[in-house]
């Protein structure tokens, strides 16, 4: 598979991925989460080429995760803001975010701590199951493939073992 094809697949991962799936994306991501809205604010912060920036901000708009807004009309000027979508994306870069505090950090610890607004506490996050509230682990979760895909996306072994 080519990475240009990823958004062709039938793998929500795969599809996701061809949107977010490269580091500048993703440190783009981190910065709209941040609060930075404007294109020199971004370049400032993460070093990057107007370039590759011009180009991820483009697949992030063409992905309706950011709307492009004035802010400015004459000249005119232009900001980036996280859409409905894009803040949808919260949870995954938060759950980056843990694993890195837990796995890369030094000594030192967390370099960002994060509080809960409601409850004051520093926090992180938990995927939880949406239908009981349960904490959900790998071993926790069982796939099963849509009727249109039946044996196309789960390796043979998964089906062999009774789990499909």
């Amino acid at each position: 598979m080519r990475w240009e094809e990823l958004d062709q697949q039938p793998c929500s991962l795969s599809r996701t991925l061809a949107v977010v799936g490269d580091r500048w994306t993703l440190l783009v991501l981190r910065e709209a989460f941040l609060g930075v809205r404007r294109f020199e604010d971004f370049q400032q912060r993460l070093g990057i080429t107007r370039h590759v920036l011009a180009d991820r901000l483009k697949t992030l708009v063409q992905a309706q995760v950011l709307d492009k807004v004035a802010y400015q009309e004459r000249p005119r000027r232009e900001e980036y803001r996280l859409t409905a979508r894009g803040h949808e994306l919260y949870p995954a870069i938060l759950a980056l975010v843990n694993w890195g505090d837990r796995h890369l950090s030094g000594a030192e610890g967390a370099p960002i701590r994060h509080i809960h607004k409601g409850c004051g506490q520093h926090m992180h996050g938990v995927l939880v199951c949406s239908e009981c509230g349960e904490p959900l682990r790998p071993q926790d979760v069982d796939l099963n493939e849509a009727p249109e895909y039946r044996g196309q996306l789960l390796p043979a072994h998964w089906h062999a073992r009774g789990r499909g």
